[in-house]
């Protein structure tokens, strides 16, 4: 495996002053807890560094992921917790007054996160924006309702660009899948707000309270994770336990700033740091 020497890890992680962490592949795989995790982020929290999980997943909850994570063994309150559904609620209030007519095309996690406080109305064909994300039970109408929002001129955000899905079944279609029928149908594009966009980097640093040059986007994908943290202008990190092989790493023109086989070398240096 191609991973970064020690002593080039260690002047990496001496800028390190916060994290952003993906979950699939990096905390978790299906209900499996990855080695080294829960001794990783004891340690950040024995350091007083701060970290955030950022998911693309907008089809859960924070609460259900910490349900999940408490499953793991892993306690973690659900403020640190950034789903692509509460970054992209984020996004949209920051554009919008109080009353605007929001249409949501996504599961109960992301109506929940745009409706749940009452700051959005509901709307229909006559909403100001649409929002779209990944859908398990999506029917007909629902296409036809946004799409006719979108052509009568509203604005639309999507939670994230993921064609697919992984699941036990196998891969089903994304909420990219989505966003690829309302384009055919609209042709328009959306503001995509999950990774590899920055929306929901730019988020997340806000919720840290760091610069992004001493912040790590540590993550299992080039193509999300380690693309979103280099536009961002943070530190990139690439942990080999997800979804990168070595082939695809080789042959990819986007490259981490550092590449770990799993946490264990982090574990280790924040121990020996004290």
């Amino acid at each position: 495996m191609v991973t970064t020497p020690e002593t080039e890890l260690h002047v990496a992680l001496e800028r390190a002053k916060s994290y952003i962490i993906d979950m699939d592949g990096v905390i978790y795989r299906g209900d499996l807890c990855l080695p080294h995790v829960p001794e990783f982020l004891q340690e950040l929290d024995d350091a007083g560094i701060p970290y955030l999980m950022a998911t693309n997943n907008s089809t859960k909850s924070p609460d259900e992921f910490a349900g999940k994570l408490r499953n793991m063994g892993i306690d973690l309150p659900v403020e640190r917790i950034l789903t692509s559904s509460v970054a992209t609620r984020g996004v949209v209030e920051e554009r919008y007054p109080e009353g605007t007519g929001v249409y949501v095309v996504g599961m109960k996690a992301l109506h929940d996160a745009m409706y749940a406080d009452g700051y959005f109305r509901r709307a229909g064909k006559d909403a100001d924006v649409v929002v779209s994300g990944g859908n398990f039970e999506l029917v007909y109408d629902e296409l036809k309702t946004a799409c006719l929002a979108i052509r009568a001129g509203a604005d639309w955000f999507a939670t994230n660009g993921d064609n697919t899905f992984p699941t036990e079944e196998g891969i089903i279609p994304g909420s990219g899948a989505i966003i690829a029928a309302l384009t055919a149908a609209t042709s328009r594009e959306p503001v995509v707000v999950g990774k590899p966009s920055t929306g929901m980097i730019d988020e997340a640093l806000a919720s840290l309270g760091t610069e992004a040059q001493e912040t790590v986007m540590l993550g299992d994908r080039l193509d999300t994770d380690i693309l979103a943290g280099e536009r961002a202008g943070l530190m990139t990190m690439l942990v080999m336990t997800g979804v990168t092989d070595l082939d695809e790493l080789n042959g990819s023109d986007i490259q981490p700033d550092v590449i770990v086989d799993d946490l264990a070398p982090l574990v280790s240096y924040y121990r020996a740091r004290g």
